[in-house]
């Protein structure tokens, strides 16, 4: 069975027509050729999927594209500013080498943007030692935060350092 859903994508409002089976990350990819997100593992494992909806990060391998119809899909393509330079945590991963061959790097980006937005508002994580005090970017409660992303290259310490960085510049 189809259904025409209407979803705004990296600030495009996109309306497609889809199997009902199909998940949100076909849907972007296959069906509108947005292909920052990547396909990994297809299972959830991997993140490399990973995109902010609805402004909250999300593996699109998981979500069904039907029920995400009216959301508001961001990508690491759709995270620079109107004058088109790098975001912030685009910049950071740079500054600090965490890219390596890229393929984890827009899934790592968006996870990161959405780390930061959580710390930022405050929300705890397994890792937070304080539970009534607000949270603190230490290098454990980003690797916690971010190990939903896996980097076969081996660049978390590059990561982990871009995520610090941008977070101390207000990248949230």
């Amino acid at each position: 069975m189809d259904a025409d859903i209407t979803l705004t994508v990296d600030g495009q409002e996109r309306t497609v027509t889809v199997d009902t089976r199909t998940t949100l990350l076909d849907a972007l990819r296959e069906r509108l050729g947005v292909n920052n997100p990547k396909k990994g593992c297809d299972h959830g494992q991997c993140g490399s999927c990973t995109v902010l909806l609805d402004g909250r990060r999300h593996l699109t391998c998981l979500a069904l594209a039907v029920a995400h119809d009216g959301a508001e899909v961001t990508t690491a393509g759709g995270l620079a500013g109107s004058d088109g330079g790098l975001h912030p945590v685009q910049q950071a991963f740079l500054d600090q080498d965490g890219y390596q061959c890229g393929y984890c790097t827009p899934g790592q980006v968006c996870s990161a943007v959405g780390v930061l937005d959580e710390i930022e508002q405050g929300h705890r994580s397994h890792v937070t030692d304080d539970l009534e005090a607000d949270p603190e970017l230490t290098d454990e409660e980003v690797r916690e935060r971010m190990s939903g992303n896996l980097c076969r290259c081996g660049a978390y310490a590059g990561i982990v350092a871009a995520v610090k960085q941008a977070g101390q510049a207000g990248a949230a």
